[in-house]
């Protein structure tokens, strides 16, 4: 119940900064319009922390993330991330994923969500080092982005569902967890006057 109890906490901590940034940002779109409203392409790289349910053993385990995202439009676009979960480990029981895949953002301007599907590598460490393994892994997901500036997007909320089918003979891995973190993008969004056409930006 502790588990479950600290996963509601932090969602519903993501959800009301979720709300506040919402309620702000109403300020910001009376500005400039940036290009992520429209057409526009962009290549950003960050990181993040995550906190993962491990699924063998049953424990929360922590650590960090990079990532990279690379989006020809401002609804589609790629991503690729490579996550170490270290932290809050029994016996040095560790995990490693290595995906890339899709990602689809569900409306325009500052506040952003978006589903994703990644694939890869899961790699996993057996406790006290027994045995190490990398499978096939499967990572569905979703969350909400948040354009701070020109350059900088703060990842509020990050979900991955992820499946490992070749784990072992008796059945399927099914690690999930949350992440939050900042990105940079190399390329800075360009502003468009308020005074401009909207309808040819959409």
């Amino acid at each position: 119940m502790s588990s479950v109890s600290s996963w509601l906490r932090c969602l519903g901590c993501a959800l009301s900064i979720v709300a506040g940034l919402d309620a702000g940002s109403s300020a910001a779109r009376a500005q400039d319009i940036p290009t992520a409203v429209g057409p526009g392409s962009y290549i950003s790289v960050g990181g993040e922390l995550s906190a993962f349910q491990t699924d063998y053993g049953q424990r929360v385990i922590y650590g960090g993330a990079l990532f990279a995202e690379v989006n020809p439009t401002w609804r589609y676009g790629f991503e690729a991330e490579a996550r170490y979960l270290r932290f809050n480990t029994f016996e040095n029981v560790t995990e490693t994923n290595y995906l890339v895949g899709p990602r689809v953002m569900l409306r325009p301007g500052p506040i952003r969500p978006y589903v994703k599907f990644l694939a890869g590598a899961g790699k996993i460490t057996l406790p006290v080092g027994y045995a190490q393994g990398t499978f096939l892994a499967y990572a569905p997901g979703g969350g909400v982005d948040y354009i701070a500036n020109d350059r900088v997007t703060l990842r509020v909320i990050d979900f991955e569902y992820q499946l490992w089918p070749q784990f072992s003979s008796y059945g399927s891995l099914h690690p999930y967890g949350i992440s939050m973190g900042i990105s940079f993008r190399l390329n800075p969004v360009e502003h468009i006057p308020k005074s401009a056409d909207r309808s040819r930006w959409h």
